[in-house]
């Protein structure tokens, strides 16, 4: 690996950078696509086309424009014994920033009501608050990591950034930040999305594996 020194003056004047090598590939592995109400979307191992074995040691799911059908937060859930039930006990923290469309508030704060401790509940996405349904705009899209699910040995680790609009009639955009763990070293092979309420009215998620 190549590594370039800056001096103080930073990044503006480098007219360039050494390669990085060995950060791994995105290989597609699964893409679904929802255009009307649904009350989920999973992927499941070894289900229409789906990988989430030990083909990989991290997998990533991208989520674009989550639209939901009304007001609630989108959360996952992970299952040992290939979605026939999504309990995985989990452990997590959540932090984030919002900014009013009006520029009259900000904030930078931790996200008690959406963490867990121990629970087998499904795990929020968001911080502070629900994503609004009402307009267009009102969508979410980020990324959630899982690390070497197919592990018999460790517990899972799972990180997640996206952001969203809220449902105040002055709307908050709103970044979030997820982290945690599930607490079992049972092979974890299939995860499932779904809203805390209502249906998910339209969303792409895109299952990546790291080579």
């Amino acid at each position: 690996m190549s590594i370039v020194k800056l001096n103080n003056n930073g990044v503006k004047n480098a007219t360039a950078f050494g390669s990085i090598t060995g950060l791994g590939n995105l290989i597609l592995i699964k893409k679904q696509t929802v255009s009307s109400g649904v009350s989920s979307v999973s992927f499941v191992d070894g289900a229409s086309s789906v990988v989430l074995d030990n083909t990989y040691k991290e997998y990533i799911f991208y989520i674009n424009n989550m639209h939901p059908a009304s007001n609630g937060n989108l959360t996952f859930n992970l299952s040992a014994d290939g979605g026939s039930n999504y309990n995985v006990t989990k452990t997590s923290t959540v932090f984030g920033a919002y900014h009013r469309e009006d520029g009259a508030d900000t904030t930078l704060a931790y996200g008690g009501g959406s963490d867990l401790a121990q629970s087998t509940a499904y795990q929020n996405m968001c911080f502070g608050g629900d994503i609004g349904s009402g307009d267009a705009d009102r969508c979410f899209s980020g990324y959630l990591h899982l690390f070497d699910p197919s592990s018999t040995t460790f517990v899972k680790h799972f990180i997640g950034v996206n952001n969203f609009m809220d449902t105040s009639s002055t709307p908050y955009t709103v970044n979030s930040y997820i982290a945690g763990l599930g607490n079992t070293t049972s092979a974890v092979n299939a995860i499932d999305f779904k809203m805390s309420t209502g249906n998910i009215d339209a969303v792409t998620i895109s299952l990546y594996g790291v080579a």
